[in-house]
C-alpha cells in the first residue's frame, strides 16, 4: 500500500466526522492540534473539547483506521494544554452547525468571557426571542432552547 503525503494526511485527518455531530469534522471543530510525519510513522495531536468527552475515544479509533488506511504507523496523541476553546471551531465549522440547527458559540475573550451574550439567536429564523429550556442538551457541550419567534427548539452549542 503506498502512503499519502503528508498534506493528503493532514486533510484527510481534519475531515474525519465527529461522531456526535457528524455535520461537522474534527477538523472543523479545531481539536486536531497537528499531524506530522516521520518516514512510515504519522502522529496526531487532538485537543478533546472537554476533558470527559464521550466522544475521545472514538474520535482517536477513527483517526487510527484513517491513517492505517493511508499507509501510515499511527501515533495518536492527547494533549489537554493549553485547553480547547470554541474560539477553534472554524467558520465553516459554525456555518455547518448552524445549518444543522445548532446555534454557534459565542465568541469569549480573553479573559473567557463570552463576547456576545444571551439570549441565543435561533438558528432557523435568526431571532433573539428565545429562551434556554436546559442548560445540557443531547451532549454535555449544548443547551437546549426554544424560539419564541418561531416556536422551534434548537441547541446551542456552548461557548467556552
Amino acid at each position: 500500500m503506498s502512503t499519502a503525503s503528508a498534506a493528503a494526511l493532514d486533510e484527510l485527518v481534519r475531515e474525519i466526522e465527529d461522531p456526535e455531530l457528524p455535520h461537522v469534522t474534527i477538523g472543523d471543530l479545531g481539536i486536531v492540534r497537528s499531524v506530522t510525519v516521520d518516514g512510515a510513522t504519522a502522529t496526531i495531536v487532538l485537543t478533546p473539547t472537554y476533558t470527559g468527552c464521550p466522544a475521545t475515544e472514538q474520535i482517536r479509533d477513527d483517526v487510527t483506521v484513517a491513517v492505517e488506511r493511508a499507509g501510515y504507523a499511527p501515533i495518536v496523541r492527547m494533549e489537554m494544554s493549553p485547553a480547547w476553546t470554541t474560539d477553534w471551531i472554524s467558520e465553516r465549522g459554525r456555518q455547518r452547525l448552524h445549518a444543522a440547527g445548532i446555534a454557534p458559540p459565542s465568541a469569549v475573550d480573553a479573559n473567557g468571557a463570552t463576547v456576545v451574550e444571551p439570549p441565543a439567536s435561533c438558528p432557523r429564523c435568526t431571532s433573539r426571542k428565545t429562551r434556554r429550556v436546559s442548560q445540557f442538551g443531547g451532549t454535555a457541550c449544548k443547551a437546549s432552547y426554544a424560539c419564541i419567534a418561531c416556536g422551534e427548539p434548537f441547541e446551542l452549542f456552548k461557548a467556552l
